[in-house]
């Protein structure tokens, strides 16, 4: 029987987007109204006022951008309800002061979140919200599963429209964290009648003391052992479990391209409207967030549509 066969099937009853109430924030904010809608969560629009620039100004500096930030909330909430954007979704608008993540995480635990959906630019900074260090860090330390829209996602939600063909992907090594990220991978495409691609990258093989560099023929047969091997164990994961649509198994040898560049160049041939990875955790956490190169970044980054983490 598969590991998740017994599963329980992942239910979103709340939603927290984090937003800066720019124009930045608003690709993240449709995403996550759509998927709100969908599965009938509550919404939570959540802004943290940082510290980080404010506390040598003083307390009337603080005071003056927690006055800024609720005009814009305030606007925005009367654009969204204008727009019907919210209709029929309950909602809440959260505003705290503070380090970013931290206040954050103390929402998901108050409110009991479900899901966080953040924005990037894809790339590293200090201050604001929408910033790369920043987004990273939210999606390695939440515990709960993190939507990142980066910059090259689509702006508008392609899970709403109708599409005989939607797929999402789910990159797997088979770890843990790719065994726990699986029956979110699973709900997602149950609820939004989607195809669901596992796509697994294998290292560079080994080559054996008793296998000649130059012998092309070898190293064929080592692939094509492996590429069977690895399709097999992908089938085994779906094997029982509630997914309503066939899946599909791709394999990819890591070669010279990096295991970020293979998820994204097999996203991008199969015109895919969600990425799904595993994440995971790390003792290190804060000093990984700001490393210049990881893997889900670099996805989140280069994708041309959203990135869901789920860490183990």
């Amino acid at each position: 029987m598969s590991v998740v066969a017994t599963a329980v099937d992942p239910q979103l009853k709340s939603i927290l987007i984090a937003t800066d109430f720019s124009q930045a924030s608003e690709k993240p904010l449709c995403h996550a109204l759509a998927i709100a809608r969908c599965y009938g969560a509550k919404v939570y629009l959540a802004h943290v006022v940082s510290s980080l620039g404010f506390t040598l100004a003083g307390p009337a500096a603080i005071a003056a951008a927690e006055e800024a930030v609720c005009r814009d909330a305030a606007h925005l909430e009367d654009d969204l309800g204008r727009s019907g954007a919210l209709s029929g979704l309950q909602h809440q608008v959260v505003i705290r002061q503070g380090e970013v993540w931290p206040e954050l995480e103390a929402i998901v635990r108050q409110e009991d979140i479900d899901a966080i959906i953040i924005g990037t630019h894809g790339r590293h900074g200090m201050g604001r919200l929408l910033l790369g260090s920043v987004a990273e860090m939210i999606f390695r330390q939440a515990d709960c599963p993190v939507l990142t829209v980066g910059p090259g996602a689509y702006a508008q939600p392609r899970i709403e429209i109708p599409r005989a063909n939607r797929t999402f992907l789910l990159a797997t090594d088979f770890g843990d964290a790719s065994i726990h990220a699986l029956p979110y991978a699973i709900s997602f495409a149950n609820q939004f009648e989607a195809n669901l691609v596992l796509l697994s990258v294998i290292p560079q093989l080994p080559m054996p003391d008793d296998l000649h560099w130059c012998t092309a023929r070898g190293l064929t047969e080592m692939q094509k052992n492996a590429r069977l091997s690895r399709l097999q164990q992908l089938e085994e994961l779906t094997r029982n479990t509630a997914l309503k649509v066939r899946p599909e198994f791709r394999v990819e040898f890591e070669s010279a391209s990096s295991v970020s560049e293979k998820i994204v160049k097999a996203a991008t041939k199969l015109k895919v409207d969600l990425v799904m990875m595993g994440l995971h955790r790390s003792r290190h956490i804060e000093t990984a967030s700001h490393l210049p190169r990881t893997t889900a970044y670099e996805v989140v980054c280069r994708a041309g549509c959203p990135v869901l983490t789920v860490r183990s």
